[in-house]
């Protein structure tokens, strides 16, 4: 676990030992290495291993409108603001997007939003990224199973699912959503300035300094006035403390000064 700590700043104590070891025992049959020694050293002069155990250690939870009173205040406040002041023009980016819920979540709201009477026309775009491959060939895929859709309204799955189990994403939610594979702790906003960044329960699975380098590469994407949204049990670290206003405590929605 060092080894992939010092290669990727990932912060293991997020995980319950137990969970560790199995996840990491899983790698080791798959590559028939029975010593921890012996595995350390593959780490050391394999990198794929290296990123497909970081892979494995990862937890790759959510579904569509997860933590529903996050999304209920995203609807109710943040978008109409932002889609006032930018008229419809809104730029979005979602990091840490897994399989694609979040993102679609988002794209839906927008389409409300879109919908009420007097709206300007919608040309906003969302920007979903995250370093997992497989779960963005997922999202690509569009496809979930029904427990995946059970947090949104039943008009949202009428109108915006086909099928039974899985259920199939609409077009019109698809195609406002841009999926690409992207390394917070590496790379570059993809393509910033942003006026709403969500980066839910990500941060929190790597040690301090990156978790600093992070939150400050997010502030750094937005706007003016743009908003940034965490996990719930997640807090603004670094100099972006100085940078950001919180507006709403429990949902840990942020805005840029």
């Amino acid at each position: 676990m060092h080894q992939i700590a010092k290669t990727h700043g990932f912060r293991c104590d997020a995980y319950k030992q137990g969970c560790i070891r199995r996840r990491i025992g899983a790698r080791m049959r798959a590559r028939g290495v029975h010593r921890y020694d012996a595995y350390a050293a593959l780490l050391r002069r394999d990198p794929a291993e290296s990123q497909r155990l970081l892979d494995a250690l990862t937890i790759h939870v959510s579904r569509f409108y997860r933590n529903t009173e996050t999304w209920d205040a995203i609807g109710a406040a943040v978008l109409p603001a932002l889609w006032g002041r930018r008229a419809g023009r809104l730029r979005c980016w979602s990091a840490g997007c897994a399989a694609g819920e979040e993102p679609y979540t988002l794209a839906m709201l927008l389409l409300e939003q879109a919908g009420r009477p007097g709206s300007p026309p919608l040309q906003s775009v969302i920007d979903a990224t995250d370093y997992d491959g497989a779960s963005l060939e997922r999202a690509a895929g569009g496809s979930y199973s029904r427990t995946a859709i059970k947090d949104l309204p039943a008009r949202w799955i009428r109108r915006y699912f086909e099928g039974h189990d899985p259920v199939v994403l609409a077009p019109d939610v698809r195609r406002l959503v841009r999926l690409a594979r992207h390394d917070l702790t590496r790379d570059p906003p993809p393509a910033p300035p942003y006026d709403l960044v969500l980066c839910r329960n990500v941060a929190i699975y790597f040690d301090s300094p990156t978790q600093e380098r992070i939150l400050s590469l997010l502030t750094d994407a937005l706007a003016p006035g743009g908003c940034l949204i965490l996990g719930k049990v997640e807090t603004i670290r670094g100099e972006a403390r100085a940078r950001l206003v919180l507006e709403n405590t429990r949902e840990r929605i942020y805005r840029l000064r």
